[in-house]
């Protein structure tokens, strides 16, 4: 565990540059879907400036991943995904199709809230390192592949029900 608060120490000012964008993201989320008038327009002008920002710094954090590889790799193919699905909302908005946009903004979020996701799943890997003997090396990647697919899967499978 030392291991692992040293190296997020190493990293501080790239963590909070992602942190902070990716929390505020997240506090502006429900102003977007939920809210109305100006609250509804301030948050959509905050969110996609703040998802770029975490999109971008997520591509730094990945560099120097605990997971390896394995890490990386769905770091760089889920953040690709959340900047592509960012991307879509933004020209879905500047078109005026509003169900376009908030179609492919719920896959950004979802994409960002697969981090939330992955806590739970490390937390397992954890919790039960003494009978598996992995380390967080071994299973950080493999929690970040699990926490990611859950979220984007279910909500996928979900879109396309409700697309008829």
């Amino acid at each position: 565990m030392a291991g692992l608060d040293e190296f997020f120490a190493s990293h501080t000012v790239l963590t909070l540059c992602h942190i902070v964008p990716a929390l505020l993201f997240v506090i502006a989320v429900p102003f977007y879907f939920f809210g109305s008038g100006r609250a509804a327009g301030q948050a959509r002008r905050l969110i996609f400036p703040l998802g770029v920002v975490v999109g971008i710094t997520a591509y730094g954090m990945s560099v120097d991943s605990v997971g390896g590889w394995v890490e990386r790799s769905a770091v760089l193919i889920f953040d690709t995904i959340f900047l592509f699905s960012l991307f879509r909302a933004w020209q879905s908005w500047r078109s005026g199709d509003p169900h376009r946009e908030r179609r492919w903004m719920l896959r950004a979020v979802v994409v960002l809230l697969g981090i939330a996701t992955t806590r739970p799943v490390m937390g397992v890997f954890f919790a039960t390192a003494a009978l598996t003997h992995l380390k967080p090396a071994q299973f950080f990647g493999i929690a970040f592949w699990i926490g990611f697919s859950i979220n984007a899967v279910v909500v996928e499978l979900w879109l396309r029900r409700s697309e008829g």
